[in-house]
C-alpha cells in the first residue's frame, strides 16, 4: 500500500474513532479513568501504570483512592500498603503517590514540562525535566520504580520508547472527543508518537516505519512520517493506529 492509501485509511479512522463511545467497560483503555477525573495527576497514574493486560491496568486504577494524593504521609503509607501491579510493590505505588503529591505542591506538572521544552521546543527535554525534578522530591531507587518512572537516557536515540509518557502528553496536549486537551503551553506538532508493540508493527505492515528496533530512534522516524501526513497534528493518528493493531485489523 502506497502512502496516500495509507493516509486515507488512516484518515478515515481517525474521524470514525473519535468518539467517546470508542472508549468505554466493553473496550477499555487506560484514558477511561484518567477522563473521569480531568486531572493532570491522576492521568499522569494512569498512564504510568498503562502497561501489561488493559483488563487488569482498568482493575488496577479503578482500585485506587486518588484523594490520597491530598493526604498525609502517613495516611498514604496506611492506604497503599497491600497495593501492588505487576513490577510495583506497594512501596513503589506509595512512594509514586507520595512524590506527585509534593510535587503539586511545588508547580504543575505542565509547567515542570514547558521549563524544559520552552528552550527549543522539544517535548523529550521537558520530559528529562520532569523526570528530574519527580525523582529529586522524593529520591527513592528500586527496580519497579525505576521502571515506573522511567530515567533520564545517556544517548537518546539508543533509549526506549517511553511510550507512557508520550501517550500521557498526548492526553494533555491533545483536546478532541478522546484526549483531554488540559494543557495550553505546549504545541501538539511537537508530539512524538507514543509507540507500543501493536502501533510498531502495524506501522510495519503499512510502511510508516522501516526501523526494525523498537526504540526512540523508531519513535522519530514514525513521527517524521505522520508530520508528512498533518504536519500540525501528527499525533492524531496515534489511537487509529492502536486500535487497527490491536483489533487486528490490519
Amino acid at each position: 500500500m502506497n502512502l496516500k492509501k495509507v493516509k486515507n485509511l488512516l484518515d478515515i479512522e481517525v474521524v470514525n474513532r473519535n468518539s467517546v463511545e470508542e472508549i468505554s467497560d466493553e473496550t477499555p483503555d487506560p484514558l477511561l479513568i484518567a477522563t473521569r477525573y480531568n486531572d493532570e495527576t491522576i492521568a499522569l497514574v494512569c498512564a504510568l501504570f498503562a502497561y501489561g493486560n488493559v483488563k487488569a491496568i482498568i482493575k488496577f486504577l479503578k482500585s485506587l483512592e486518588f484523594s490520597l494524593l491530598e493526604a498525609s504521609d502517613e495516611q498514604i503509607r496506611e492506604a497503599l500498603s497491600s497495593f501492588y501491579y505487576r513490577f510495583q510493590n506497594a512501596e513503589d505505588v506509595t512512594v509514586l503517590f507520595i512524590a506527585l503529591k509534593r510535587l503539586r505542591k511545588i508547580d504543575s506538572i505542565e509547567n515542570i514540562f514547558y521549563e524544559g521544552y520552552k528552550k527549543e521546543h522539544n517535548i523529550l527535554d521537558g520530559l528529562w525535566n520532569f523526570i528530574e525534578i519527580l525523582k529529586s522530591v522524593y529520591p527513592y531507587e528500586s527496580r519497579g520504580y525505576k521502571f515506573l518512572i522511567g530515567s533520564i537516557p545517556k544517548k537518546v536515540n539508543s533509549a526506549g520508547t517511553y511510550k507512557r509518557y508520550l501517550m500521557f502528553l498526548r492526553w494533555m496536549v491533545r483536546k478532541d472527543k478522546l484526549d483531554l486537551g488540559l494543557w495550553s503551553k505546549i504545541d501538539k506538532k511537537d508530539l512524538l508518537m507514543p509507540l507500543d508493540t501493536h502501533t510498531f508493527k502495524v506501522s510495519q505492515k503499512l510502511g510508516l516505519l522501516k526501523r526494525k528496533t523498537y526504540d526512540m530512534k523508531a519513535v522519530l522516524e514514525l513521527t517524521e512520517t505522520l508530520k508528512s501526513f498533518d504536519e500540525t497534528d501528527p499525533i492524531k493518528y496515534d489511537f487509529a493506529l492502536y486500535r487497527l493493531g490491536q483489533e487486528k485489523i490490519i
